[in-house]
């Protein structure tokens, strides 16, 4: 699979036809904010750390500053197309698929979806699949925030007759099923609540709580 790959062309393409200007589902962020933070991510060893650190985030915000100062939007575009840097941790073997293919999804994903009619795209049965074996491996940890248990249901293809796959991501009392196609259901982890298309069942108390949960990312 080389997922990864093709996600990081179809973003920076996405990125240039939309220009530096364009609103993203990242809060706060225009596309050029987006492009600071990929580029930081991948090539900035001392900038980076405060995308998960958040006492960092101060300097990690500097970094994307200088980012964007230090070249022009399309440059910056064409940078992040070309791959990490030679000494980057992203450009050691393996490492490109397994840490960006979902980072490049999400991102791919606020920039399309953040326009007017957007549309779901159909990935797939092997990334699908892919995404699936992601979530029962990081369902706990994109959930840990959520006041309420969480169980994932994949969406079942028409006409299964299967009892339909679910990850118990979050244990708890009051449970939530969220039900849509893995990829659909990985959006919501990352916090894309609002675009994406996943149903929701349970007690009304307990929806609102999960909606209102400050999630993983």
């Amino acid at each position: 699979m080389k997922f990864a790959k093709s996600e990081r062309a179809e973003l920076c393409d996405a990125l240039d036809d939309r220009g530096p200007d364009a609103p993203t589902l990242c809060e706060g962020w225009n596309t050029h904010d987006l492009a600071a933070h990929l580029w930081v991510r991948e090539t900035d060893p001392l900038g980076a750390p405060g995308i998960v650190a958040r006492p960092l985030a101060g300097l990690t915000e500097r970094r994307m500053a200088e980012t964007k100062a230090r070249w022009p939007y399309a440059e910056l575009v064409d940078r992040i197309r070309r791959g990490p840097a030679r000494l980057s941790v992203f450009a050691f073997p393996g490492v490109d698929e397994e840490a960006n293919s979902v980072e490049f999804f999400v991102h791919h994903e606020d920039v399309r979806r953040a326009a007017d009619g957007w549309t779901a795209r159909d990935l797939g049965v092997e990334i699908e699949d892919w995404m699936w074996r992601r979530l029962k491996l990081m369902g706990r940890a994109l959930f840990r925030r959520c006041p309420v248990g969480v169980i994932l249901e994949r969406s079942q293809r028409e006409g299964a007759v299967d009892d339909p796959e679910t990850v118990r991501a979050m244990p708890g009392g009051d449970i939530v099923t969220l039900v849509g196609l893995p990829s659909e259901l990985m959006l919501y982890a990352y916090g894309r609540r609002d675009h994406c298309d996943v149903r929701r069942v349970g007690d009304p108390d307990a929806l609102a709580r999960l909606e209102t949960a400050d999630l993983a990312l």
